[in-house]
């Protein structure tokens, strides 16, 4: 058996190591954009209204951070200030709510989201997630077809569409006995 260089070894280890010090420099980095969000935005939106926008970014990084009361109260206040449903702030809010297993609450901002912004694919496929959650097949592949029909490239639909016609409708096989 060839006995293996020590060379090659330490070069192995040294991409290792380098592959490990881009990873936490990465996540070094991305930690210290969302502090920096937070110590901008957070005093400012305490003392004066913000702009919708300042209130979706906060409410995003709390997203990030898994801070889901806290990015859905910032979410709530940027619909607030802009009077109106802002589509990819209901799918943010629908998606805190969802990862807080509050499946009725994600479908109903989801809904919003896609009502004030049909062709919204994200949204459909999210609502359609929240819909299988609650084992609701049909109005799954309904919003799934949806998304498909705003984006045909849209592997994730397309592949939770074609596991949901599969469970709906029976198999030849099981229908002949």
């Amino acid at each position: 058996m060839r006995e293996v260089s020590p060379v090659l070894y330490l070069v192995l280890l040294a991409g290792f190591l380098g592959w490990v010090a881009w990873q936490v420099f990465r996540e070094v980095s991305r930690t210290r954009r969302q502090e920096n969000v937070i110590r901008e935005l957070q005093p400012k939106l305490r003392k004066e209204q913000g702009s919708p926008e300042e209130y979706y970014e906060l409410g995003s990084v709390y997203l990030e951070k898994r801070l889901y009361e806290q990015a859905i109260l910032q979410f709530k206040k940027a619909i607030a200030v802009a009077g109106e449903d802002i589509p990819p702030v209901c799918n943010a809010l629908g998606f805190a709510y969802f990862a807080q297993e509050q499946y009725d609450l994600a479908i109903r901002y989801y809904k919003s989201a896609v009502s004030a912004e049909p062709k919204y694919a994200t949204a459909w496929n999210n609502l359609g997630h929240a819909y299988e959650k609650k084992n609701l097949t049909g109005p799954a592949l309904e919003a799934y077809e949806a998304a498909i029909a705003s984006d045909p490239s849209n592997q994730l639909a397309c592949r939770r569409a074609e596991s949901l016609r599969k469970r709906i409708t029976p198999s030849p096989s099981s229908s002949a006995s």
